[in-house]
């Protein structure tokens, strides 16, 4: 009895044996099948995150065979024409907020033939060369696009040398005067309102290089189409640089 009893115990613990080593047998085939499906799922998650940044970057877009053009190409022209339609709106805003500015220089080349000491003539400037802001010239002369108070200026530059020469003028007794002149619009005739003078007599030598400027300035209130021009005397002897005849206005106030 006690033998079969043995006998027992020995196959009982042989059964547990064998059955203990069957399961570890059924975990190492599964490994594999979940090993691959994590392996999947890791390629499907990169795959859908690659996607996704193409398509934000528009790289799906470009590449696109059902467009015949590029994306660039066929909204190049509206983009660059919107561009130049803002730049020139700005700018127009600019000149229409700027406070009213002109400044002229002397137009060359000069062609005075008069050289008699008692006429007085009107100086033309260079509106190619000019600055006008909220200003008009026409015929030598600034007008006024808006009322207000204004800073008026001029200068001009008389100069005698040999190239002078062959007017054979006697300069030893030179009367060299500016005058700044201001038109009223609003009189039924234009009678100039002489703003200031300067000048002065001047002794020259006819051999020598001799040179005399005028500068003069003051402030005037004027109103919209008022005009405004310089006159000079001697007008044969001007100076043809720009940076030594020129005339102009700004708006101080209303």
């Amino acid at each position: 009895m006690a033998a079969n009893y043995y006998r027992g115990y020995l196959r009982s613990h042989s059964d547990m044996e064998h059955g203990r080593a069957r399961f570890p047998s059924a975990a190492s085939t599964h490994r594999p099948l979940v090993l691959g499906a994590l392996a999947l799922m890791g390629l499907l998650q990169v795959a859908s995150t690659v996607m996704i940044l193409l398509h934000l970057t528009g790289y799906l877009r470009e590449v696109d065979l059902s467009s015949a053009q590029p994306v660039e190409e066929v909204h190049s022209e509206p983009i660059i024409a919107d561009a130049l339609r803002d730049t020139q709106t700005r700018e127009k805003c600019k000149r229409r907020n700027a406070a009213p500015v002109a400044h002229l220089s002397v137009k060359t080349p000069i062609d005075f033939s008069s050289t008699e000491p008692a006429v007085v003539t009107t100086v033309h400037w260079d509106q190619d060369r000019s600055i006008l802001i909220r200003f008009k010239y026409h015929d030598g002369r600034l007008v006024m696009a808006e009322q207000g108070l204004y800073y008026v200026y001029a200068k001009t530059c008389f100069r005698y040398a040999a190239d002078h020469a062959s007017k054979k003028q006697d300069v030893s007794n030179a009367q060299l005067i500016q005058y700044i002149y201001h038109e009223i619009h609003s009189q039924s005739k234009f009678r100039p309102v002489l703003l200031s003078k300067s000048g002065g007599t001047l002794q020259w030598s006819n051999r020598n290089y001799n040179m005399y400027c005028v500068q003069q300035g003051r402030s005037v209130r004027l109103q919209k189409s008022d005009g405004l021009f310089v006159n000079v005397s001697n007008s044969w002897l001007l100076d043809p640089e720009p940076e030594g005849t020129y005339f102009g206005a700004f708006k101080m106030s209303n």
